[in-house]
């Protein structure tokens, strides 16, 4: 059985994409990564409940499992072994930076556009964390929708 080699038709100019059509396409990817990006790092930096952690807090009961580990039961050094890991993370992730005003200016610019796109209201801005006065930088009305 010999294979159909099926010819194509050439494409017409209205099937093609225009630059314009190419141009606003590139506008809201980056816009989308901009919103994306700030949300993200809001989310990453969000205040949690109780008292704050210092590196140096961490540090030393970072020293003080290790003197318990050398005599804990094996379950107990279980436990010691996965704090000893997640205060490790939460150390280095201490000591990443981000930086959030270049983030946000970066929101600022791409909120109002993307936002209009896809119908998102200042209170969905708000409930996802985004302060009021920076919606306000962006341009975004507070509206009662």
């Amino acid at each position: 059985m010999a294979a159909k080699t099926a010819s194509k038709a050439p494409r017409s100019s209205k099937s093609a994409m225009s630059d314009e059509h190419k141009h606003a396409l590139a506008v809201g990817r980056e816009e989308s990564r901009a919103v994306r990006r700030y949300l993200e790092a809001l989310e990453a930096h969000k205040p949690k409940r109780g008292r704050r952690r210092t590196s140096e807090n961490i540090e030393a009961r970072l020293a003080q499992i290790e003197d318990e580990i050398a005599t804990a039961d094996p379950l107990s050094r279980v436990h010691l072994v996965q704090e000893r890991i997640d205060l490790e993370a939460e150390l280095a992730s201490k000591q990443d930076t981000v930086d959030l005003e270049a983030l946000e200016d970066g929101f600022v610019k791409a909120a109002r556009g993307y936002g209009e796109r896809k119908g998102i209201t200042y209170k969905a801005w708000r409930e996802a964390g985004v302060e009021a006065s920076v919606l306000a930088r962006a341009g975004i009305p507070r509206t009662r929708g």
